[in-house]
């Protein structure tokens, strides 16, 4: 066999030797008392694929692959698509599988900064290994995994790379392949089939990497076990006291990113083959470290400053600059609410990241432009003009909510929500280039919607009837306060967006505007909507229009409002509700009240063993991005005092808990600047 010649690289650059100090910084999670029957996964990702932590060694539960979608029997609507787990590893010494039960000392660090998640365990008396898993950020199909096995006596080692197709796949066909190449011979594992409709050709393909440095040459071993799995495999004899390290490179991809999946796969993991690990780990590094460069550093608890920065990880890794891409609820964590994209998307996670990383955001933006027509296709259907965007959308931009879901026709403020972002993106960034092609467009068409949407009753009496606003558990009510004030906010930002570019505004939008309602209680608090009893709530509704719309300004009507709707919100209730209550709490000044809601914006939803977010206290169902993105607003806009004006991101006066010493957040806004508060 020729021999395969790739560079040494330094292993000194990775973090294999995690020390205990990593449970004592900010940066790391560390998961080293696992019980596999109570294991939520950590997810490695980088905007496009999504690889979910596995207890079992070696391995990854699920392989996620954002922008494609098909039916797989899951609520009639469309799914996201798992694709191959084109990652997993097998592993015998002396001819026994490396399991669960065979092995001691297991423990599982995710490396946020670096988006590395190594795993070490002990083989009895035999061997020491570690494993890194990385979604590699600059090159968004593919991953690397980084294998060190240290021998304690003399063994015979037999590590194996695996494909293996999730139930949903079919026709699927397995492929081995050498490139043959002058010194070069590189060896391709690759599986094909098809998503469940036949939609799409989803294709995987991976690589061994190997050290020069060993001057060893494997005699590689291809085993096709069945039409789901197959494998590449290699012996290896060490000796007490050896070290042996290699890599495996690999790329899953669909025909819903490329036409011709099966070639693009293989391309895509010879180019990550030959570019050899030492070079993958330098730019997927550099990556993160731009990302990074826009930080949130809180100087106190360092439980506090650790899952501001898991937060922060999370969003970094399930969105990216460049696409046209958007956000689920769950992130590429998994199938949760079949990765459809809904106003958690525009109203919680979309602000952190349009304030740390405006690029990014644009993406997120840029997925609903692309489908406005269809948004504006729904309005017609449902007898209104303008764009009515849906309440779950995937990439065909028409409605994906399941039919029992009353959501879909009638929660209709996403519309609103789409507008409202766009105009905060045109307030951070001045880019009227953007507000000409794209912001305007949807605005336009977004302040259609409402002034077609509102029942024009006499002044004062434009009602939005028959919604469903930001609580839920409120169904098909009339004059819905979070519905009635983004329909205001979003109509207002029309008009001025108009102006913005020289344009006539239709006068009909203020008109509107102005004449909707915001219901009250006789005591003067705001009321919910029409028939809202004082019972509890899902989650905030009233609370949002003090922030993040700005609709309620006065001090005294906000406190009035958190003071009556705080005690009313569902104990069982989804994790931004808290978030946006700190909010307000922060900018009143109350720092003790303020830090009581924001632990309890995400504490009670950490599941074992690496605190990831659950949707509600107790749930289980992480990770819970949209969580992730109220949680940031309760620290950027509330404790840190972010405000998107028409003068940019300015700085409100706040006050810190007192287990904080200082805030400090750099990286802000397209001019990346740093705000502090001490």
């Amino acid at each position: 066999m020729k021999k395969i010649l790739f560079p040494a690289f330094s292993f000194l650059l990775l973090p294999f030797l995690l020390s205990a100090q990593a449970k004592n910084d900010s940066w790391h999670i560390v998961a080293d008392h696992i019980d596999p029957a109570n294991y939520y996964g950590i997810t490695v990702a980088n905007g496009m694929i999504g690889l979910v932590s596995s207890p079992e060694p070696m391995k990854v539960k699920d392989v996620v692959l954002n922008g494609a979608y098909d039916n797989y029997q899951r609520g009639r609507v469309s799914n996201i698509l798992k694709g191959f787990n084109f990652v997993n590893m097998d592993l015998d010494v002396d001819g026994q599988r490396v399991i669960r039960g065979s092995i001691s000392g297991y423990k599982q660090t995710l490396d946020m900064r670096q988006a590395q998640l190594t795993t070490t365990f002990d083989v009895g008396d035999k061997i020491s290994v570690s494993h890194s898993v990385m979604a590699l950020r600059h090159l968004p199909f593919c991953a690397l995994s980084i294998v060190e096995i240290t021998a304690k006596k003399d063994v015979t080692i037999t590590p194996m790379a695996v494909i293996e197709a999730p139930d949903i796949l079919q026709d699927v066909r397995n492929y081995y392949a050498q490139i043959d190449r002058p010194h070069v011979l590189i060896p391709l594992l690759t599986s094909v089939g098809k998503s469940p409709t036949g939609k799409y050709t989803v294709a995987a393909s991976s690589s061994f990497v190997f050290e020069e440095k060993h001057g060893f040459e494997p005699a590689l071993i291809h085993e096709d076990w069945d039409y789901n799995r197959h494998l590449l495999k290699f012996n290896k004899k060490l000796k007490a006291g050896e070290t042996y390290r290699f890599s495996v490179v690999g790329t899953v991809i669909s025909s819903a990113h490329t036409t011709d999946a099966h070639n693009e796969a293989e391309r895509l993991t010879i180019y990550a083959a030959l570019e050899r690990t030492e070079r993958l780990l330098m730019r997927h590094r550099a990556e993160w470290d731009k990302l990074w460069a826009s930080d949130i550093a809180i100087d106190g608890p360092v439980e506090d400053a650790r899952a501001v920065h898991s937060a922060m990880y999370h969003l970094y890794s399930f969105a990216r600059e460049g696409t046209a891409f958007s956000l689920s609820p769950m992130g590429l964590s998994g199938l949760g609410y079949n990765g459809h994209v809904f106003w958690d998307t525009e109203l919680w996670m979309y602000p952190p990241l349009l304030v740390l990383h405006p690029e990014i955001a644009r993406s997120l933006l840029e997925f609903r432009f692309q489908l406005l027509d269809a948004a504006k296709q729904n309005a017609f259907e449902h007898g209104y003009k303008g764009a009515m965007y849906p309440w779950e959308s995937t990439t065909t931009g028409q409605e994906e909510t399941p039919v029992w879901a009353l959501t879909g026709p009638f929660q209709q403020h996403i519309s609103g929500c789409v507008g409202w972002a766009a105009w905060q993106y045109y307030l951070v960034t001045r880019d009227k280039e953007w507000l000409r092609t794209r912001g305007w467009p949807m605005l336009k068409e977004v302040a259609e919607f409402w002034a077609s949407r509102v029942e024009r009753n006499g002044p004062g009496r434009y009602d939005i009837n028959n919604v469903i606003g930001a609580n839920e558990w409120q169904e098909n009510i009339d004059n819905n306060a979070f519905t009635n004030g983004m329909a205001k906010t979003v109509l207002a930002y029309a008009t001025d967006a108009a102006k913005e570019l020289g344009l006539t505004p239709d006068p009909d939008w203020m008109l509107v505007a102005a004449n909707i309602p915001i219901l009250k209680f006789p005591d003067g608090t705001t009321r919910e909507n029409a028939t809202y009893d004082g019972v509890t709530i899902k989650q905030a509704d009233v609370n949002l229009l003090a922030y993040p719309l700005k609709v309620i300004t006065d001090p005294a009507q906000i406190k009035k409002d958190l003071d009556y709707y705080e005690p009313r919100m569902a104990k069982d209730g989804p994790a931004m509700g808290n978030a946006i209550l700190t909010v307000s709490a922060a900018r009143a000044g109350d720092a003790v009240r303020a830090y009581d809601l924001w632990t309890k914006s995400y504490k009670p939803n950490e599941v074992p063993p690496f605190g990831v977010l659950a949707e509600t206290a107790g749930g289980t169902n992480p990770y819970f991005a949209t969580g992730a993105g109220g949680f940031l607003q309760a620290t950027l806009m509330g404790f840190g005092g972010l405000d998107i004006t028409p003068q940019g991101i300015v700085q409100m006066k706040t006050k810190l808990p007192a287990q904080w010493k200082s805030l400090t957040l750099t990286g802000i806004g397209v001019e990346k600047k740093t705000f502090t508060v001490k």
